[in-house]
């Protein structure tokens, strides 16, 4: 994992700077390390789980028969959209995801805000919600499905927005919760680069009529990660977590729909 990780640094360095602001240190971009490896060093299971994936590389058809078994449309009706974080939420035990409340999930773990970009039609706007609330960035930092600029998520949150709302749908953008380091990218530290999104997401979430849901400001630690009461691995929430996220999305979530 050294040696791999040592590659992908190098590879993806010309990618240039990542924060816009220039307020603080980032490290670039970082990318997935089977991407960057001789294609020779790659196990046969790896390979085949690659292949699996780019067979349906934006997950349509996770959520599919779901969609189709829903009402065409229902009062108060919400879509929670994101990644592992959102995917979890009344799914990890000991959670429960809105309790009595028109709210649909549709997290898809692991995923990138460019796979979100293409299931957008499917999973938001054909369920016809009032709102919709958007949590991603996290994964296209960790580089899952390959180097991303700030400039590239921002485009694709920019992207998602202007189809909700030109579809009548309110806004919720979720500021990227804290980490300071993801399991499965070993010595990469993303608390700059999350930083530096989230200043963008509120100051975008503003400007465009959206409303900005802070988790950050209320779950980061000194070190810009989340302490283990709160994420155990420092990324995946807990009940505890979860409990936290709760009041400040439902918060959001009503100001979205007194919104004309």
């Amino acid at each position: 994992m050294k040696t791999l990780f040592g590659v992908w640094v190098v590879a993806v360095a010309a990618l240039g700077p990542v924060l816009a602001h220039g307020a603080e240190p980032a490290q670039p971009p970082a990318v997935e390390p089977d991407y960057v490896a001789p294609a020779a060093s790659l196990a046969p299971e790896r390979v085949q789980d690659m292949q699996r994936r780019l067979l349906d590389w934006p997950g349509l058809a996770r959520y599919r028969e779901d969609n189709a078994r829903l009402p065409p449309r229902e009062p108060g009706r919400v879509v929670f959209y994101g990644d592992s974080i959102t995917d979890g939420w009344g799914r990890v035990p000991g959670t429960a995801f809105f309790p009595g409340k028109p709210y649909v999930n549709r997290g898809i773990s692991g995923q990138t805000t460019a796979q979100m970009l293409v299931r957008f039609r499917q999973d938001v706007i054909a369920l016809h919600p009032e709102a919709v609330v958007i949590l991603a960035g996290t994964n296209d930092i960790a580089g899952n499905t390959g180097p991303a600029t700030q400039g590239m998520i921002e485009d694709n949150l920019r992207s998602m927005t202007q189809l909700a709302q030109a579809n009548g749908i309110r806004v919720v953008l979720a500021s990227v919760l804290p980490a300071s380091e993801y399991p499965w990218r070993p010595g990469y530290r993303p608390a700059g680069r999350i930083r530096a999104l989230n200043r963008w997401i509120e100051q975008y979430a503003h400007a465009s009529g959206a409303v900005y849901l802070d988790y950050h400001t209320a779950m980061a630690n000194a070190e810009g990660g989340l302490d283990a009461r709160l994420a155990d691995d420092g990324v995946h929430p807990t009940p505890a977590g979860y409990e936290a996220m709760a009041p400040l999305a439902q918060q959001a979530v009503d100001a979205a729909l007194v919104r004309e």
